[in-house]
């Protein structure tokens, strides 16, 4: 099977949590955490800081480690790092998603995540991190 290991971002501010929507692809409209696929030679923390970059136009700070993630996907298997950030910048500017919300620990219900992000909002609720 397929191995995929990505970095997503819980960008925290005020008591809520970012969150996107997937406006491409087999998952589209699906939510998840933003960020993106590792490049070779790069840090998780230096893949996140540039994926935020890209798709969302804004400057973070990754403030600490949340978990990791390992999810069987019907195509491949995803390894998911998941850290805890804060934004540097305050703009927002959505360059590939479809959609996104500021969702605080009672709404994160609210929204479809995709599987293995679901597992991510049961880390936050657990360790109470919003």
């Amino acid at each position: 099977m397929k191995q995929i290991e990505v970095v997503a971002a819980i960008i925290r501010k005020g008591g809520s949590t970012f969150a996107t929507q997937r406006g491409y692809g087999e998952w589209k409209d699906w939510w998840e955490f933003p960020g993106g696929k590792m490049e070779a030679g790069e840090t998780p923390e230096e893949a996140l800081v540039r994926e935020i970059r890209e798709e969302l136009s804004a400057e973070i700070s990754v403030d600490e480690f949340l978990c990791t993630v390992e999810y069987d996907y019907p195509q491949f298997h995803l390894t998911m790092h998941c850290y805890l950030c804060s934004l540097v910048t305050e703009a927002l500017h959505l360059n590939e998603h479809e959609a996104a919300r500021w969702l605080t620990k009672e709404q994160l219900d609210s929204v479809d995540w995709l599987p293995a992000d679901v597992k991510v909002v049961e880390s936050i609720k657990q360790k109470q991190v919003l």
